[in-house]
C-alpha cells in the first residue's frame, strides 16, 4: 500500500442552525471512500466498521449532508461515520460535489479515501468472480475500466484527501519496494527477517480457514462435518506463486486432521478458486476474513477441529514514516496485539 497526502480536509466544529443542545450538534467526523470497483472499497469500509465507525455503503452521494445530519442529532452516539460512494454516472459525481460544497459550508470534519488498482489486478479481480464490470456494458472488463477511470480523473485529483493505491504483489517485490521508498506499508504472507537492518514487522492476522462449498452441495445443510466427508471430495487447490510452502502446510495440516484432500484442479488466489466452487467444480477452504467475498452459489461452514491458519504480517521501513503512516502503522499494531478493534489519532 502507499499513501499519498492531498490538502487537508477543512477541520472545525459548527452547528446545523438548529436551536438544540451543543453536545446534540456535535457534527461527526466524515470519511468518503470511493475509488475503482474492485479496488477494495468494500473491505476498507469493513475495516472501518471494525474499528467502531457507522459504515453506510453505496449511499447516494446527495443523501451525505442528511446522513452526516442524523448523525450530529445522535447526542454523540455517532462520533464518525464513513460512507462508500460509488460514483457511476455523471449526476451521481454532481451530486457528490454538491454535497461536498455543502459540507465545507458546514465545517464538517471530512476526508476522502480514494482506492485503485492497477488495470490488470481490477481484470483479475472481475475474471475471478465471474462478475461483470458495472460499466462494461456490451463490451470489456477493460472497457468498463477505462470509463470509471475517465469518471474518477476529476475527483482523483483534486478531493482526496488521502491517495491509497494497493498493488497485488509478492512478498519479496512489496519488501523491495519498502527498502527503495516506493511503498509504505506491505502486506504480506512472508515477513522480513527478524534482525532486518532496514524493515520492521509484525503479524496482523493469523487467520483460521473456512469451508467453501457450492450452494448445492449436500454438505453445504449437513448438521455437522467430518473429516472423513471431506476425504471423499472434489478439492480445488489454491498454489500460491510466491511459495510452496503453504501449500505442503496445508496438505500436511489435512493429514493431522484425519483425510487427504483429492485436488482435482488448482488456482492461483482464493477468489479464482471460489469462482470455481461457485461452477460446482470441487471444495476449497478460505480465510475467515475473507468471507465477505464469496459470490452467489458459495456457501461457508466452520469447521472447529480444522488447526491451519494463514498468516499475515505488515511490514514497514524504520525510518521517516509519514504522519499518516505512522498512524495507519500504529492500529495496525494495537489491533493486532489486543485481539480488538483499536483507532488512535
Amino acid at each position: 500500500m502507499t499513501e499519498h497526502d492531498g490538502d487537508e480536509a477543512q477541520v472545525g466544529t459548527g452547528t446545523t442552525g438548529e436551536a438544540v443542545e451543543a453536545t446534540e450538534t456535535a457534527i461527526p467526523e466524515l470519511v468518503i471512500i470511493s475509488g475503482m470497483s474492485g479496488a477494495g472499497r468494500s473491505t476498507a469500509a469493513k475495516c472501518l466498521e471494525d474499528l467502531g465507525w457507522f459504515v453506510v455503503d453505496n449511499l447516494p452521494p446527495a443523501l451525505i449532508p442528511t446522513m452526516v445530519e442524523l448523525g450530529a442529532r445522535s447526542q454523540g452516539n455517532v462520533a464518525r461515520i464513513a460512507v462508500v460512494v460509488d460514483v457511476r454516472g455523471r449526476r451521481f459525481f454532481d451530486n457528490l460535489r454538491e454535497s461536498l460544497a455543502d459540507l465545507d459550508v458546514k465545517n464538517v470534519t471530512r476526508r476522502i479515501v480514494f482506492l485503485e488498482s492497477s488495470d490488470d489486478a481490477l481484470v483479475r479481480r472481475f475474471e475471478s468472480v465471474r462478475r461483470p464490470h458495472p460499466l462494461q456494458g456490451d463490451g470489456r472488463i477493460v472497457d468498463g475500466i477505462a470509463a470509471e477511470r475517465d469518471l474518477l480523473r476529476e475527483l482523483r485529483g483534486d478531493r482526496p484527501a488521502v491517495h491509497i493505491a494497493l498493488y497485488n504483489q509478492q512478498s519479496d517485490v512489496q519488501l523491495e519496494g519498502l527498502r527503495q521508498r516506493s511503498l509504505d506499508i506491505a502486506l504480506v504472507c512472508e515477513p522480513p527477517a527478524f534482525d532486518d537492518p532496514d524493515l520492521e514487522a509484525t503479524q496482523v492476522l493469523n487467520d483460521p480457514m473456512l469451508l467453501a462449498l457450492p450452494a448445492g452441495h449436500p454438505l453445504a445443510s449437513a448438521e455437522t462435518i467430518t473429516p472423513d466427508d471431506l476425504a471423499s471430495q472434489q478439492w480445488i487447490g489454491v498454489m500460491h506463486k510466491e511459495s510452496a510452502l503453504r501449500h505442503d502446510t496445508f496438505i500436511a495440516a489435512c493429514a493431522k486432521a484425519g483425510f487427504t484432500p483429492a485436488i482435482a484442479m488448482e488456482a492461483t488466489e482464493p477468489l479464482a478458486a471460489l469462482g470455481l466452487v461457485a461452477a460446482g467444480l470441487g471444495l476449497t477452504t478460505l480465510q475467515c476474513s475473507l468471507d465477505h467475498q464469496a459470490p452467489e452459489g458459495v456457501v461457508l461452514r466452520e469447521l472447529p477441529w480444522f488447526s491451519y491458519r494463514t498468516p499475515l504480517w505488515a511490514a514497514w521501513h524504520r525510518v521517516n514514516l509519514r504522519p499518516l503512516v505512522e498512524t495507519f502503522r500504529r492500529t495496525l499494531v494495537q489491533t493486532a496485539t489486543e485481539g480488538k478493534p483499536a483507532f488512535t489519532d
